[in-house]
């Protein structure tokens, strides 16, 4: 496939103001301005892109796609009963035949890291899924993804009688069963060193917290306001943990401690209402103060609270609200993909990278802009 004559964002090595991607099966294998355009390249099935942009797919870093928020879909969202769930796989659960996905490819956005809500302080595992498909394990790009965790007032009074009331029993409950896992995988350590050892007894949550308590999975905190930021990263120092805090909305308020514990930040959403105390401070404002402040920043719809096809328009609002447009567009395509682990893979439009390419009939951040196309692994799935 030859895509020419758009404008390229290619994320990685600046804009080209009038260029080509071209492709071969499910990977890009050469980008530049068209007067590089190599020789027989124009055999290729092509789309003109004359007045339009050409950007990587869309990821959205956090939501609950294919989980929760369809008419027809049951809330596989939270399991209850148990404040800890670390051996939740989303891959289990989600739906890749909801209507979302569909709606996310007409949008532009072709990859999604959907899990567990925030009920829990830890609530599972998730999933980063292309949103082309109808079998979840084809979709995959990575399963786990990262393990969830939440701090502030979700997992708070949620689980009456068998779960944390305030913000102290929450950071104790996860330091709990995080020193059960160093224990769980010292264990393991020593058997391995000693053939005169057994592996100890198997338990699935202190299992599938293994691979987190030693750095080799990330740990995604849920949390709003200041202190409970600052909890999660007092935890994530504690233990060792390779971390990222969800939404951080009251992140502005201390962007420069973000910034000197060079941790990233998956913003949103800030397109909904202030519907709980926690989000008193929420402001669109605060994506762009975290990366004047060099915070790593993506941007996430928290899908069903903003719905995915907005993530764009989200993009463009922390734009209007103070962020370089490049920078915005970097939130939700190459920093969205860095965060989450793929940035070799997915983010930018480079050789080599997976095929996942937008093309729009005006600049992403024009509201009258459409998607007129969209590949994922190299094959077109809206025209």
């Amino acid at each position: 496939m030859l895509i020419i004559n758009g404008v390229i964002h290619t994320m990685e090595t600046g804009t080209v103001p009038e260029g080509f991607v071209l492709t071969e099966g499910t990977r890009i294998v050469q980008v530049g301005p068209m007067a590089a355009l190599p020789e027989g390249a124009d055999r290729a099935e092509r789309v003109d892109a004359r007045g339009g942009h050409v950007l990587p797919g869309f990821i959205d870093a956090h939501c609950h796609v294919g989980l929760y928020g369809a008419a027809a879909q049951e809330d596989d969202l939270n399991e209850m009963p148990s404040p800890c769930t670390p051996q939740l796989r989303a891959l289990d659960g989600v739906d890749p035949l909801n209507q979302y996905f569909a709606e996310a490819r007409r949008a532009g956005v072709t990859c999604v890291h959907t899990g567990p809500g925030s009920a829990n302080p830890i609530a599972g595992q998730s999933v980063l899924l292309k949103t082309a498909g109808a079998v979840v394990d084809r979709m995959a790009v990575r399963s786990p993804a990262a393990m969830k965790f939440a701090l502030g007032e979700n997992p708070k009074g949620v689980h009456k009688g068998h779960g944390p009331a305030t913000r102290m029993a929450t950071a104790a409950v996860i330091r709990d069963k995080l020193t059960q896992a160093l224990n769980y995988e010292a264990k393991y350590a020593r058997a391995a060193a000693d053939d005169a050892l057994d592996d100890p007894e198997f338990d699935a949550q202190l299992d599938a917290l293994r691979p987190v308590a030693a750095g080799r999975l990330a740990a995604h905190f849920h949390a709003h306001r200041a202190d409970d930021i600052v909890t999660a990263l007092r935890i994530a120092r504690e233990f060792g943990l390779k971390c990222a805090i969800v939404h951080g909305t009251e992140g502005h308020l201390i962007a420069d401690y973000l910034a000197e514990e060079g941790v990233p930040v998956i913003t949103g959403p800030f397109l909904m209402d202030r519907s709980k105390p926690e989000l008193g401070h929420l402001t669109m404002e605060n994506t762009a103060i975290l990366a004047r402040a060099g915070v790593q920043v993506a941007i996430c719809t928290d899908h069903p609270e903003t719905p995915i096809v907005l993530l764009p328009l989200c993009a463009a609002l922390a734009a209007r609200a103070g962020m370089d447009d490049e920078d915005a567009l970097a939130a939700i395509t190459i920093n969205a993909a860095s965060i989450l682990g793929v940035g070799d893979r997915l983010g930018s439009l480079a050789p080599g990278k997976d095929a996942d390419i937008v093309v729009m009939d005006g600049h992403p951040f024009h509201w009258r802009s459409k998607v007129t196309h969209v590949f994922i692994d190299g094959q077109e799935v809206i025209a």
